[in-house]
């Protein structure tokens, strides 16, 4: 690509500054801290993270990238053998593989954290972001303001607001994929630091509190480069019995709080979290009577387009536009009809847990596995083994009017139970999780004792091929432990697993 197929895309300031994607690569020296537009993989830079990786082919030379959240492969996969370190959350299973052994440096962050942290100088190597590298779709004079541009992202806003902010130097991709349209769905705003910050000023999803654009002075601009690279979104699981199972246990659920007066005929504000239940979740409410529905939260995925298309959602404000490829197809097609109802945050706004307890934000998040005393482990697989990261549901869960996780029962086609004397990792402490739904039914955990807790959960959320199991353990840990507040024989609790294949209950 060359300047002719984005001329009509970037404003005169910036056409001196057009240059190849190889080119732009110099700007980015071994160790930077390089900061990345992105999340869940939409809205991130391509042609310059594929020329880094070609340029440094074989060499040791590495960077650290900080992004928004997960990006798609031509960073996380591509660059993989350069990055020293890599916050703060990811998906790929080329970078996921390189943590695992060692290879890549991974902090693990509340999604909410990153960009603050970054900005006051916690990291690693103490130090900001250096160098950005961001992808918009259109370029524009800010009229009366000669010394800045306004940069308009694409799929998401990420941290891209604050990278841009901090950076002493930017690379700005213009992608010719994404469309122009996009203009006017997104709502930059950095916070004040301590001890300058005030609250943040929303007060209702729809709220806008920012600017459509991202200002960039023009003289941290190095590099505009053409791109025409797709985002790399990922198809979802199909909504298999067990998804929609759940989300016909959650909508009984909320029918239930709504009767008792505790949540009212709309609900409040939803937040989600990322991949096919969480997704199939929403979905279920599709197929509700619920109406007038608001999203504050991360990612919107395919369900939230399943709600506007029906009818019933007024508004989706996110972070990042997230659907699988046929849902993104249909975005882009119809985007003037979507447009209204979505609205592009900065993760530090999307995630906000002052906002998240402002307007009473129902959490719902996903679960790798339970405990029977409503502990979670959203992260590792046996406690040592980082699947993705905590992501945002930490931001959501502390701070939500209402606390749910999901999960199936078990794990591994019966191989394996979701359902645990005590987690192997734990993200989410019983004192944050109000009520867990699974395929069998709900466990609504609020005001009870840990031992009520247990179950309540064994009951409702365990399946029957593994109650025996979960029952026996409790009975034993309450008479090994003279009936104490939280009893366990922690012996047995971290090897449950062990235990339940010499049984023969569970499958090796």
């Amino acid at each position: 690509m060359d300047i002719n197929d984005i001329r009509n895309r970037i404003c005169d300031s910036v056409v001196g500054k057009v240059t190849t994607a190889m080119a732009a690569t110099e700007y980015v020296k071994a160790g930077m801290n390089v900061g990345v537009s992105g999340f869940t993989p939409s809205g991130y830079p391509k042609a310059v993270p594929l020329a880094l990786a070609e340029r440094y082919k074989g060499q040791d030379f590495k960077i650290n990238i900080w992004s928004g959240a997960s990006l798609g492969p031509e960073i996380d996969e591509a660059l993989v053998e350069h990055i020293d370190r890599r916050l703060p959350y990811q998906t790929n299973n080329a970078m996921r593989k390189a943590i695992n052994e060692g290879k890549v440096k991974y902090t693990d962050m509340h999604l909410s954290h990153a960009a603050q942290v970054a900005r006051y100088g916690y990291m690693a190597n103490r130090k900001d972001v250096e160098l950005a590298i961001i992808e918009t779709c259109l370029v524009k004079e800010i009229p009366g303001d000669d010394k800045r541009v306004a940069l308009i992202p694409t799929t998401s806003m990420g941290n891209s607001s604050s990278w841009v902010q901090s950076a002493k130097q930017v690379i700005v991709e213009v992608n010719t994929s994404q469309p122009v349209e996009l203009d006017g769905m997104h709502d930059s705003y950095v916070p004040l630091d301590p001890p300058c910050r005030k609250p943040i000023p929303v007060e209702k999803p729809e709220d806008r509190i920012g600017t459509p654009y991202i200002p960039c002075e023009l003289d941290k601009i190095v590099a505009v480069v053409p791109c025409d690279v797709t985002d790399k979104t990922r198809p979802l699981a199909a909504i298999d019995e067990d998804s929609k199972k759940m989300g016909e246990n959650l909508v009984a659920f909320f029918k239930d709080e709504v009767k008792a007066g505790r949540l009212p005929a709309n609900l409040l504000p939803l937040q989600s979290g990322v991949g096919g239940v969480a997704n199939a979740v929403i979905n279920g409410l599709v197929n509700s009577d619920f109406k007038d529905l608001t999203v504050y939260t991360e990612v919107i995925q395919d369900g939230m387009f399943d709600l506007i298309d029906a009818g019933k959602l007024r508004i989706a404000s996110g972070t990042a536009l997230s659907p699988s490829p046929d849902c993104l197809k249909k975005f882009k097609e119809n985007i003037n009809f979507y447009k209204p109802h979505l609205m592009l945050r900065p993760q530090e706004i999307a995630n906000s847990p002052e906002v998240a307890r402002r307007i009473g934000i129902i959490a719902m998040n996903t679960a790798i596995e339970v405990d029977i005393y409503g502990n979670v482990n959203s992260t590792h697989i046996n406690g040592t083994k980082l699947m993705n990261g905590i992501g945002g549901s930490g931001d959501f869960a502390r701070n939500g009017y209402l606390t749910v996780f999901f999960t199936t029962s078990m794990a591994k086609k019966g191989a394996v139970s979701s359902v645990v004397p005590f987690c192997s990792h734990i993200d989410h402490t019983e004192h944050d999780v109000d009520v867990i739904v699974s395929e069998r039914g709900v466990a609504d955990l609020r005001g009870l004792t840990p031992k009520e807790r247990a179950l309540v959960i064994i009951d409702k959320i365990a399946n029957p091929k593994y109650q025996p199991l979960l029952l026996d353990y409790f009975k034993r840990a309450c008479e090994a432990c003279g009936n104490s507040q939280t009893p366990h024989i922690l012996e047995e609790a971290f090897s449950f697993h062990e235990r339940a294949v010499k049984t023969g209950t569970m499958e090796k």
